[in-house]
């Protein structure tokens, strides 16, 4: 009996890339808390805050 093969297509990329960064627990609380008030993920609920701050960011000059 031929047995068909297991084809697996190679991972496309979807522009996320994956970082680690160093947050404190008061903040990681926070971020939990908002996640399960909402019923988001973790990740979701740091990208959209990242996104607002960048989208509405202003630098001053000195």
């Amino acid at each position: 009996m031929d047995r068909e093969p297991l084809k697996i297509r190679k991972k496309a990329d979807d522009g996320h890339r994956v970082i680690s960064i160093r947050i404190r627990e008061d903040i990681l609380a926070q971020l939990d808390k908002i996640a399960g008030e909402t019923n988001r993920s973790r990740n979701e609920i740091i990208s959209t805050i990242l996104e607002h701050g960048l989208q509405n960011i202003e630098i001053e000059e000195n």
